[in-house]
């Protein structure tokens, strides 16, 4: 588990990227790996060791979640918030599985019944045990079980995605890991993945992921070599606030929009717009939970008018920024 209590500019998570971590608590899958974009994160963190944790049904939903960052609001839990304020360090990593799993089915991101989710994360184990093998629709509804076809609608009706689906996303993502961290040829990952033929995989892979597989091995950057997103994070925390122009940034690191915005959209999967954007969101929020006047906060963050932040903020948050500051207050 890890709480960021502060940091800049986003994470990675299974190769995606997060922008929106402030207020959670972000639970982890044996296997999967989180990358911090820059150096300027302060995190707490909890390991869970006990086996126990993965087999139980309720605390499952924690670690073995449907998309790659599982997570609770930690701003909406009050229990959460006592535990790791007073007893982070404590050994009883229990209470807070216990107080996050209660705030997980609170929070009933699906809406589903208990029953229902069960059904939904039994499904998931399935998915982790058989991603690698072929599985026709009969199949895979004999693996399932009793009401085979009918706990796959329920599945899709509530994830938004058929077993299917979610087994081929699990299968690309498993076959990401082993190309960039392992030293397997491309041949034999494909191999192990139920493809016959290497040069179907290859098709198959660089359709989703945009290049080759060996590509990808070669442009990984895991260990963090390549200093672009910290210098690029860097030059954001500076100035967002009043510098919301792509070519400033261009400028700043002497590159070209064109190679500035295609670097982006590489590497975060997002506009350079909408990266500064966010930024200025977050740090909206942050200036929102403290006394400072709502129209002060609109000429800190370079507004003109407190109501062009007003509608800027409703845009991106559903909510104003009176309304969000209410809301914290009432917690």
């Amino acid at each position: 588990m890890y709480h960021i209590l502060k940091g800049v500019g986003g994470i990675e998570v299974d190769f995606k990227s997060y922008h929106d971590w402030q207020d959670k608590l972000i639970f982890l899958d044996k296997g999967q790996y989180i990358k911090f974009q820059s150096e300027n994160f302060e995190v707490r963190k909890i390991e869970f060791e006990d086996e126990d944790f993965y087999r139980n049904k309720d605390i499952r939903v924690l670690f073995k979640h449907l998309v790659s960052l599982g997570y609770i609001n930690f701003s909406e839990c009050e229990n959460c918030r006592k535990y790791l304020n007073y007893s982070v360090f404590s050994n009883q990593a229990s209470d807070i599985i216990d107080v996050s799993s209660k705030q997980w089915y609170w929070q009933n991101p699906f809406h589903a019944n208990h029953n229902e989710y069960h059904i939904i994360f039994d499904i998931k184990d399935i998915i982790d045990e058989q991603y690698k093998n072929q599985l026709t629709n009969d199949k895979l509804s004999k693996i399932i079980g009793v009401q085979g076809y009918e706990a796959q609608a329920l599945f899709k009706s509530k994830i938004g995605l058929s077993v299917k689906k979610l087994i081929g996303q699990k299968r690309f993502l498993e076959s990401k890991k082993d190309i960039a961290f392992g030293d397997k040829s491309i041949k034999e990952i494909a191999y192990e993945y139920g493809f016959k033929d290497p040069a179907y995989f290859n098709r198959v892979f660089s359709k989703s992921a945009g290049m080759s597989p060996n590509k990808f091995r070669k442009t990984i950057d895991f260990e963090g070599r390549d200093t672009f997103l910290p210098e690029l994070y860097q030059l954001l925390d500076a100035h967002h606030k009043d510098q919301r122009s792509v070519d400033f940034y261009a400028n700043k690191m002497n590159l070209s929009i064109k190679t500035l915005s295609k670097k982006v959209k590489d590497k975060l999967n997002i506009s350079l717009g909408q990266l500064i954007r966010k930024e200025l969101i977050n740090t909206a929020k942050i200036l929102l939970q403290t006394d400072i006047p709502i129209k002060e906060i609109a000429f800190e963050l370079g507004f003109e008018e407190p109501n062009h932040f007003s509608s800027f903020f409703i845009h991106h948050t559903n909510i104003s920024p009176s309304a969000y500051r209410l809301k914290l207050s009432s917690k």
